[in-house]
């Protein structure tokens, strides 16, 4: 196993999902005129999602079939995925009407939602499954152990940001007395790897390629930070919950299916990540070994925390209200499937 090559390779997959997410934003949707009260025929379903295990329920679709299979009966003849490196580029594909539907976390949906973005959250994803590593030569003994040290995470308003700061602050430690610099997937790792940091708080599989270097080890992860908080969901746009809710409860039953499976089959479901990242299988199947993660697929789970996020994120003015959960989620599809 070549670590560098690893982290090459991990870079080049979020340099490539850059460019991917460009042009997705340059050439936008182009669609045949409505006529009113008559929703459009659609053929294109367009999935965005990111190079996490946290996703893989989007991939288990994808490589059996699933999605093109059953959704085929709507209409829909072809399924464009793009990805991308963290929900911040992911949801202004959303804002533009770029996406239709989203793997994303949770926290970075309430900044756009705050500010308008017609989408909801429909179905879970996963809880858990981030870790803060460190470098093993530095001593690890709470919280306060990352005063002065210089620490990569993802962007502000992502769940790797909001949940790192909410950890230091209900511990007594300033924010500022860390240093936080947000950075992608990609950069994180190397920066780890080529010794320019102290530590990286990210979502798997990230931790398992840094461990695996020796060049970190987990000293906590996210579940231990906040047991069994929410992480990701998806984001389904207003117009698809609006004009197409048999579609859109398809796309919830593809992904509990999906999601059904990897959970029974964590080999497969490590096999099919790496295929589709292109991301060393050993390494893979490190992280879905070793991650506090879970995949699951009832949005309940997530509302609480997620209004904590956004309590949080009004408190250190990342947004100028806090949102409700009418805002942020839609249960309905989930709650008829289950005669909740």
């Amino acid at each position: 196993m070549n670590i560098v090559t690893e982290v090459v390779a991990l870079k080049k997959l979020v340099s490539l999902i850059l460019l991917f997410a460009l042009i997705l934003a340059s050439i936008g949707c182009i669609s045949a005129p409505r006529t009113e009260n008559v929703p459009d025929r659609i053929n294109t379903l367009r999935i965005g999602y990111q190079p996490t295990t946290h996703h893989v329920a989007e991939m288990v679709a994808t490589e059996m079939g699933w999605w093109k299979e059953d959704l085929k009966q709507f209409g829909i003849t072809e399924i464009k995925e793009f990805g991308f490196p963290t929900g911040g580029p992911q949801l202004k594909a959303m804002e533009a009407g770029d996406l239709d539907i989203a793997y994303l976390c949770s926290s970075p949906f309430i900044l756009p939602v705050s500010k308008g973005l017609d989408a909801k959250i429909v179905v879970a994803v996963n809880t858990n499954g981030s870790s803060l590593v460190l470098r093993p030569d530095i001593a690890y003994d709470g919280p306060a152990s990352l005063k002065g040290l210089h620490i990569g995470t993802f962007p502000p308003g992502t769940a790797q940001d909001t949940l790192l700061k909410k950890w230091l602050a209900s511990n007594g430690v300033n924010i500022s007395d860390v240093n936080i610099t947000a950075m992608g997937p990609g950069d994180a790792v190397a920066f780890m790897i080529e010794g320019k940091g102290d530590g990286v708080f990210l979502p798997h599989p990230a931790p398992a390629i840094i461990e695996m270097s020796k060049k970190g080890r987990t000293v906590i992860t996210s579940g231990e930070m906040w047991p069994n908080h929410a992480c990701c969901g998806i984001g389904v746009s207003g117009r698809l919950i609006r004009d197409y809710p048999e579609l859109v409860t398809q796309i919830i039953k593809t992904h509990i299916n999906a999601t059904e499976y990897a959970n029974a089959h964590p080999d497969e479901a490590a096999r099919i990540y790496s295929n589709h990242t292109g991301q060393d299988l050993a390494m893979v199947e490190h992280s879905i070994q070793t991650w506090d993660g879970a995949w699951l697929t009832d949005p309940h789970l997530l509302i609480n925390d997620t209004l904590e996020f956004s309590k949080f994120q009004y408190q250190i003015q990342y947004t100028q209200k806090e949102v409700t959960e009418q805002e942020l989620f839609d249960t309905s599809f989930y709650d008829k499937l289950y005669q909740l």
